[in-house]
């Protein structure tokens, strides 16, 4: 039985006209919750090199001057290029917020902040934005069992181009031809692949996602066509991301609007700047060490188990370089370990050199468990983590269903307050007129602000 109104109609008629009903409010707390995470996580990484990088590229077209870049210290970009370095240095250190085995705040905050400001839209229309974007990028998502991960794709830069072109159609006030445009056109801007992990190219992935939602959206405003099935055309966006074809063309999205995926997924924010894959891994390690009171040199092996894609993501053995750090199972064990933290600190080239961390790396046994996590297919029901000593005796950690800042286990406002402070310090010191501690207040009650305009001024 065919559904009542197409996929990519039903996606447009939402963005133009989205209900959120009594669930407002939580909804929007939640994505309070993103852009004070990932703002923290851009002012943290923005003097990473793969932001001065993308910073030259963009260097050539400078005008007109839309919205601002970070640091935020007076300096403005053409809203696309403002949008693309802010969402690259959000996801630089890989500290940012997860949810629908993505990134879905380093892509939709940056987006809407570039473009809002611009625009001069209220901190509440940023906040309803990001729920549209949300609920899109969440219904698209959930339409294929199969891990992207384990065939290539980054759902981040993937989903995220569609969803952030959502939330910035609503802010356009686009109508629901002008929406089903846009939202074609990042269809087939999409992009990002799991083998760049550990590279620069992997925040670049969120960078150009934000980046091309503005693109996509402005393009529909000139009169750009595009395919208004591209959703669930059989050569259309579904079915080209699942080679097993086992993807849900059909359903009708009569739940837009009606039962928000906000409200049930939420956010999980990050306690370590590595991929979440390795965050149970962690907290389970780290448990037990400081329970026992353990000192590297008394460790033999740790037998760590975890789903097949975060294997997959987690694939660097022996990293030498922080990037590659940032996805190795061994280094986060052996960061653990050593220094009883997995932070800003230990993702430093001459840690991931010291002679007993790399001793440790080498005593990381990975195994897979297939038992999938009903909530993300990206991760196993549960990981696990066994330490075994030189003289025999052994720690189990059990079943570790969810790392510390999970949704399901979140971090409270005052650690979150804490995140943020300690990010924006490790941010750069040549401009602190704005504090860190102003800051925050903002974007803790961005949804009395007048103006996105007001929030860095």
């Amino acid at each position: 039985m065919s559904a009542p109104f197409p996929l990519t109609q039903a996606l447009a008629k939402f963005v133009a006209a989205p209900t959120f009903g009594a669930d407002e409010q939580a909804a929007c707390a939640i994505a309070k919750t993103g852009f004070i995470d990932t703002i923290a996580t851009m002012m943290a990484g923005c003097n990473e090199p793969v932001v001065g990088i993308v910073k030259q590229h963009v260097a050539a077209n400078q005008t007109p001057a839309e919205a601002p870049v970070v640091p935020f210290t007076g300096a403005m970009l053409p809203a696309a290029q403002a949008a693309c370095v802010n969402a690259v240095a959000a996801h630089a250190l890989d500290f940012d917020d997860v949810a629908l085995s993505a990134h879905t705040s380093t892509v939709l905050v940056p987006a809407i902040l570039a473009e809002g400001h611009l625009l001069n839209v209220s901190g509440a229309e940023a906040l309803r934005a990001y729920v549209v974007g949300y609920e899109v990028w969440a219904e698209l998502f959930a339409r294929e069992p199969d891990p992207y991960h384990l065939k290539g794709w980054h759902p981040t830069g993937v989903f995220g181009t569609v969803g952030a072109a959502a939330a910035v159609a609503y802010l356009h006030r686009l109508s629901a031809e002008q929406t089903q445009q846009a939202l074609a056109i990042a269809a087939s801007m999409a992009s990002g692949l799991v083998a760049n992990f550990g590279t620069m190219t992997k925040p670049f992935h969120a960078g150009r996602a934000a980046a091309c939602a503005i693109e996509a959206v402005r393009l529909s405003l000139l009169g750009l066509t595009s395919a208004p099935d591209v959703f669930e055309h059989p050569a259309g966006y579904l079915n080209a991301l699942s080679p097993a074809g086992r993807v849900d063309r059909t359903r009708a999205a009569s739940g837009l609007g009606k039962s928000l995926r906000i409200l049930k997924t939420g956010l999980s924010v990050k306690r370590y700047p590595v991929c979440y894959s390795g965050h149970r891994v962690i907290d389970g390690v780290m448990e037990i060490a400081e329970r026992e009171n353990l000192q590297p040199e008394q460790v033999s092996r740790v037998r760590v188990s975890m789903g097949p894609a975060q294997v997959s993501m987690l694939r660097n053995h022996s990293p030498h370089t922080s990037l590659e750090a940032k996805f190795s199972a061994e280094f986060a064990v052996a960061a653990a370990l050593v220094a009883r933290q997995v932070g800003l600190a230990e993702l430093t080239d001459s840690f991931i050199a010291r002679g007993d961390v790399r001793t440790l790396m080498g005593k990381v046994v990975v195994d897979t468990t297939d038992r999938a996590c009903p909530i993300d297919p990206a991760f196993s029901y549960a990981d696990r983590v066994q330490i075994e000593l030189t003289d025999g005796s052994s720690f189990d950690s059990g079943d570790i269903r969810f790392a510390r800042g999970n949704a399901e286990l979140p971090m409270d406002a005052e650690c979150l307050r804490t995140k943020f402070l300690d990010c924006v310090a490790a941010g750069p010191a040549s401009d602190k007129s704005l504090s860190g501690t102003v800051l925050y207040e903002r974007i803790a009650n961005l949804e009395n602000l007048a103006s996105l305009r007001q929030l860095f001024a």
